[in-house]
């Protein structure tokens, strides 16, 4: 187990990484002359999967909503639950503009997470928290569109297994534009606020 947190830690310090390069990379100035361009970084895209009613939702039905999304696990022992409370208690300091804020909550481990288990598992969390699931080859798409790592584990002997996954909650656009990522040791104020300001911003 320390083994996996230790490749799960790298994994989110190498992700987070690239994002920062990402988005650094797509402010230039030609040989520091002329126009500046800036950028968006190409994070997030469109998707297809089930939610936890059983419903075939795309992307486009969150269209002008800012999004809270984060990949994880139901079985997930620590990272994932942090992440929904995280979540649920920023979603209580938004006050009035907690209607333009969707959480998704899109499953890594779909072998498992069923849409009923995903149904029972949200229900912990604030009523508005979306549980997402597909097939394998969906969950891999919308995970690379989002730069997110996870790698399933090796079953121990009772046939259980641990998935490593990057910790991040991703904050996108009512376009669905990457805004800003959080890390699971930031605080729901940190995120509340970050959230009222790209809206007083738009």
């Amino acid at each position: 187990m320390k083994f996996s947190r230790m490749m799960t830690f790298i994994a989110a310090m190498v992700i987070a990484v690239a994002i920062g390069l990402t988005v650094k990379t797509l402010f230039f100035n030609h040989n520091g002359y002329g126009s500046r361009t800036i950028g968006v970084a190409s994070i997030g895209g469109p998707f297809e999967l089930v939610n936890h009613k059983g419903e075939i939702v795309q992307d486009s039905e969150f269209s002008g909503k800012y999004l809270l999304v984060m990949f994880g696990f139901t079985n997930c022992p620590d990272v994932c639950p942090t992440g929904l409370q995280l979540i649920s208690e920023a979603k209580e300091l938004l006050g009035s503009e907690v209607k333009n804020v969707q959480p998704l909550m899109i499953t890594v481990d779909p072998e498992r997470d069923t849409i009923e288990v995903l149904a029972d598992y949200v229900s912990n969390f604030h009523p508005s928290v979306v549980g997402l699931t597909g097939t394998v080859d969906q969950i891999k798409a919308v995970a690379g569109a989002y730069k997110a790592y996870f790698a399933k584990g090796e079953n121990d002997q009772n046939g259980d297994y641990f998935m490593d996954h990057s910790p991040f909650i991703y904050l996108m656009g009512p376009n669905g534009q990457y805004l800003d990522h959080f890390a699971p040791n930031t605080s729901p104020e940190a995120i509340a606020n970050r959230i009222k300001s790209a809206i007083t911003e738009s």
